[in-house]
């Protein structure tokens, strides 16, 4: 199973924007905008309802209603959709519902909550992929689905072709080589993790599906980009000055700080759905701090490609 084109580098997991003052309905107009904005940005793919797009308090029409958005504002990019669901069944509709709506790729992760063994792990990555044409990236995140995926359990779903990438989320960093070792060279690893992404690289990947790309997409793809070809200076120089809101936006969970910060920068209302919470005030300063020191360098970075952008459109 191929990956489709651009699924390595910076891959902005976008939020799921709500109407201010009305978390019931989906803003489409600002998620299409984030979606443009990250494009514009250099990401190499995009992915909608995943855990920042709290696809679990999505409805399977708005999960679908998304994943549309997300792809048609891409205008060609890669759209990964997620299709994490607490059984089977309901990640097999996601995934026929996405793949009908123009995702080019599936996020797969293991059910939340049930804790299946690695058999059933197997069995639920082997339906979903079954149940259409597009490739799967895994997303291996036991701190949310409570159960992770194992090396050889990785290593067998590559070897039948069920599985294209992986998405890892679990900070392992000594993990990339092991995979590589099992896998071979055909398995692209991604790094589910903004604070080690550039050491995830240097151990052997090739991309982040970035949480904070939301924010700062034209840093995220520039240090992706120092990193492959082999600028590590500046890379480092990026990984630091960006190191601040790496940290602010986990400071409570996910995604409830990139909506803060994207509030704050006028991008889309600060709010998650139930049983979510705005952000602390105290997290607001945090976030507030850290984006003084990251959009200027953002923005002149932006400009710098977005001529290159426009000659090539």
């Amino acid at each position: 199973m191929r990956p489709p084109p651009g699924l390595r580098g910076s891959i902005p997991a976008l939020v799921t924007p709500f109407l201010s003052g009305d978390a019931g309905t989906i803003d489409r107009a600002a998620l299409s905008r984030l979606a443009a904005r990250a494009t514009a940005r250099g990401a190499g793919a995009l992915v909608a309802c995943g855990s920042t797009g709290e696809a679990p308090a999505l409805s399977a029409v708005e999960h679908a209603q998304v994943v549309a958005c997300v792809a048609e504002a891409a205008h060609g990019l890669p759209v990964v959709a997620g299709v994490g669901a607490p059984c089977t069944e309901a990640a097999v509709a996601l995934a026929v519902a996405a793949e009908h709506v123009g995702a080019a790729a599936l996020l797969v992760s293991a059910p939340p909550y049930v804790r299946p063994g690695q058999e059933g792990l197997r069995a639920h990555v082997r339906a979903v992929a079954a149940a259409t044409g597009l490739p799967v990236v895994l997303y291996d995140v036991p701190s949310r689905a409570g159960v992770g995926f194992a090396d050889e359990t990785i290593a067998r779903l590559h070897a039948d072709g069920l599985i294209a990438a992986v998405k890892d989320a679990t900070g392992d960093l000594s993990r990339p080589p092991r995979l590589a070792r099992l896998c071979g060279p055909g398995l692209v690893q991604l790094s589910g993790d903004d604070a080690t992404a550039l050491a995830h690289l240097a151990m052997g990947g090739q991309g982040c599906v970035s949480v904070t790309a939301n924010v700062a997409p034209a840093l995220c793809a520039a240090l992706q980009a120092a990193f492959a070809a082999r600028d590590l200076a500046f890379a480092a120089e990026i990984r630091d000055l960006l190191a601040p809101l790496d940290a602010a936006l986990f400071a409570e969970t996910n995604p409830v700080p990139v909506k803060a910060a994207l509030g704050l920068l006028g991008l889309c209302a600060p709010h998650p759905r139930l049983p979510l919470m705005r952000a602390e005030p105290g997290t607001a300063a945090r976030l507030s701090r850290a984006l003084a020191g990251v959009m200027e360098r953002e923005e002149a970075v932006a400009a710098e490609r977005m001529p290159r952008v426009r000659q090539v459109a």
